[in-house]
């Protein structure tokens, strides 16, 4: 995120009364919910062609882009997902998938790799060319560019790349890299025509044509009957832009929309049971964890990081903060995802042993800061419920309110300990972005040469076996020692109509088949 220099109020330590009265009861009721939505198909019907669906999301007002590459917000990606495509994208397990990539080859050395383009034409009828993908690779990488895809796109050598033919693309990498179709399905990654410098009228290669726009508003586009991928069921798609959750609800239970983005749990169960609407929760696609700086005190000392992992009550954060939509986690990135290191024993609070290490790290009667903010659903809530499970063990956590619209960058330079979360990523990307000694975002200050060369040494290599090994290696140096301390993994709440049929219920957020809304269709 671009950081504000600007001077803010302090921080301010935050009182948990209160709290844990309102999370136990929201605990309890989400024991006592064991309904999901399931695929919308059982109520929808047979797949049948025709209408418009609207969809309610959170948005960003006038600020708003239809610039694909500029996606950050949930209604943007959507929207660009709709109208564009990418090379690739990340199946459920964040596995990449071929999209306009038909297939993929790479040369021995892991630093050549030539893309065999599918047969599909951008709205105006031009068919999708190898110079339309060097065109928009060339446009996220630029110098002065801020584009999210920049950074993993940028480990491709674009002087050095090249067109073979309209439908074949050489790329030439600055470093072997095994895993390079992750970047090629990173979010934002879209391919535009060449040329293309206004996107006031974009034209894409995606299921839906675009119609009109207004910025924090509404969005509609009309179906491709020409998409490659076979043309949506829906006619037309309208997205609407509300940031009051209750608002989307309400829309939602009115008939003014057939789908909501975005519920909390306690609206998922409120009004799921009574069969006006279908919850649809999206697995492993939100990890909420706690981030350590292991390069300054007191967290340079390995047993104090040991301590927290073992003090911390995962199922009560799970049950509490997360109102039992979700699952514990075991301190690493990932649960679920390919390469996840799930061999590993499953940690749970152990406030003997937590105690021994505080004693050993000599950090008995310490008082230490806890950085949280409002930025995200459950982030302070989650910090006042470790502040509190610490105790036990005695440690002091003084918990500290942030400025939720500076907090990520706050934290990334200032600070020991502050909670932390993230949407879903390959575990390669992970790593890549967070956890080597050259990491833009390496939060945690982690910063060791043999992890390093584990992870050069995983992508050297094209022998499945050994990577999967050398990243379970990795995993255990992080289980061991690591900064990160991820303790859940929470679903994604989206709810629909009945009558929308089509919703993907197996697919984290910002995946392929999430707002997958060229396979959704109306009774």
């Amino acid at each position: 995120m671009p950081q504000d220099n600007r001077r803010h109020p302090p921080a301010r330590a935050v009182d948990r009364r209160g709290f844990l009265g309102l999370t136990a009861a929201a605990g309890a009721a989400a024991v006592l919910s064991g309904c999901t939505g399931g695929s919308a198909g059982d109520a929808a019907g047979r797949p049948r062609t025709g209408g418009r669906l609207r969809a309610a999301f959170s948005g960003g007002g006038a600020a708003e882009v239809l610039d694909p590459h500029e996606t950050d917000l949930y209604a943007e990606i959507a929207r660009a997902k709709a109208v564009f495509d990418k090379l690739a994208d990340y199946g459920s397990d964040m596995s990449p998938q071929p999209r306009l990539a038909e297939r993929w080859e790479a040369a021995p050395d892991l630093r050549t790799w030539r893309i065999t383009l599918r047969q599909a034409a951008f709205h105006d009828g031009r068919p999708v060319r190898a110079r339309d993908v060097l065109y928009s690779y060339a446009r996220i990488t630029a110098p002065r560019s801020t584009f999210r895809a920049k950074a993993s796109l940028s480990v491709i050598d674009l002087p050095a790349s090249r067109e073979v033919d309209d439908r074949t693309v050489e790329f030439r990498l600055t470093r072997p890299y095994a895993e390079f179709p992750n970047a090629l399905a990173t979010l934002g990654a879209y391919i535009v025509p060449e040329g293309t410098t206004t996107f006031d009228r974009p034209v894409g290669s995606g299921p839906f044509r675009f119609v009109s726009f207004t910025p924090g508003r509404t969005f509609l586009a009309a179906r491709n009957p020409d998409y490659w991928d076979g043309a949506p069921y829906l006619d037309e798609l309208e997205i609407v832009v509300t940031n009051d959750e209750a608002a989307r609800v309400n829309a939602l239970l009115g008939g003014q929309v057939e789908y909501a983005h975005d519920l909390t749990p306690t609206s998922a169960r409120t009004h799921e049971r009574t069969g006006r609407i279908r919850v649809h929760r999206l697995p492993l696609s939100n990890f909420h964890g706690l981030a350590m700086k292991t390069d300054r005190p007191p967290f340079d000392r390995p047993e104090l990081r040991q301590a927290l992992f073992h003090l911390v009550d995962r199922e009560e954060l799970v049950r509490s903060v997360l109102q039992g939509s979700g699952q514990v986690c075991n301190d690493l990135y990932g649960k679920g995802y390919r390469y996840y290191a799930d061999a590993l024993p499953q940690r749970s609070q152990d406030l003997d042993r937590a105690r021994a290490l505080i004693r050993q790290a000599g950090a008995e009667g310490m008082t230490i800061d806890l950085d949280t903010s409002d930025a995200s659903t459950g982030l302070e809530e989650a910090a006042l419920t470790i502040s509190d499970q610490a105790r036990q063990a005695g440690l002091k956590l003084t918990v500290r309110l942030g400025n939720k619209d500076t907090y990520w960058s706050d934290i990334s330079r200032n600070g020991v300990l502050a909670g932390y979360r993230s949407g879903a990523m390959p575990l390669e990307s992970h790593i890549a972005q967070r956890l080597l000694s050259t990491s833009t975002t390496n939060n945690t200050r982690w910063q060791r040469p043999e992890f390093d060369a584990l992870y050069h040494e995983a992508q050297s290599t094209s022998d499945e076996a050994r990577r999967a090994e050398l990243y379970f290696r990795m995993q255990e140096q992080l289980y061991r020692e690591g900064g990160f301390l991820w303790w859940g993994v929470s679903d994604w709440i989206v709810a629909s109509a009945p009558t929308v049929g089509g919703i993907d219920d197996r697919a984290p957020a910002n995946t392929l088949d999430w707002a997958r809304f060229d396979r959704v269709w109306l009774a």
